[in-house]
């Protein structure tokens, strides 16, 4: 489902980086550690299609990534990528239920699953409460259902419990689990959190500095 090979990428010259090769079926997850400034978020936006490498080639589904351009790269990343942002990406003038019929809008997708996922992450309530009324964890929530609004076929996560307590940190890591496992979605969470070390066995580290 999603296969990374041969990736390379600096933002400097003399300080590249290489990315790991990675292949991952429909459903598994995988867990990339590192601390400050090994480039976790940089890896995880060239596998969103985000940030285009120097060299090598994500595919998704047997689609190829970077050969995609402008607005067919925004649609087939709209489709079939949820990505979770260590700060919400959320716009906080419109309701919950606005902003995930806006993930529709753009991807084309009829939301038909909107109401059955906010029910799963247990903000249903929340549905037409404006975004900048929500506590930070029901803000959070809501930017884990925008991600996975149009059903995903890969679901991203940068640092999702960096600013959780623990009871909280796991509720998060079993949320994007489950939801993971409900679209038998590849999951890859970045992160320096060693707490979410317990919750996914499939592991790389990466270190040197971006």
């Amino acid at each position: 489902m999603l296969v990374a090979k041969n990736i390379e990428f600096h933002y400097i010259k003399d300080q590249s980086f290489i990315i790991p090769d990675i292949s991952l079926n429909q459903g598994e997850q995988l867990l990339i550690l590192g601390k400050s400034g090994s480039g976790k978020t940089t890896i995880l936006n060239i596998l969103g299609g985000l940030l285009k490498p120097i060299m090598g080639e994500i595919l998704i589904g047997g689609t190829s990534l970077y050969q995609l351009n402008g607005a067919s790269l925004d649609k087939f990343r709209g489709k079939n990528i949820g990505i979770i942002f260590q700060k919400p990406h959320i716009l906080s003038p419109l309701t919950v239920e606005e902003n995930l019929q806006l993930a529709n809008f753009f991807s084309g997708a009829n939301g038909g699953k909107n109401e059955i996922l906010l029910k799963d992450l247990g903000i249903f309530d929340k549905r037409k409460a404006k975004v900048n009324t929500l506590s930070e964890g029901e803000a959070q929530r809501v930017s884990i259902a925008r991600a996975l609004a149009n059903s995903p076929k890969v679901i991203l996560a940068d640092e999702p419990t960096a600013s959780l307590d623990d009871d909280n940190a796991e509720k998060v890591v079993k949320l994007l689990k489950e939801q993971a496992e409900k679209f038998n979605a590849v999951l890859i969470i970045v992160t320096h959190d060693q707490r979410v070390k317990n919750h996914i066995s499939n592991q790389i580290t990466i270190g040197g500095e971006v």
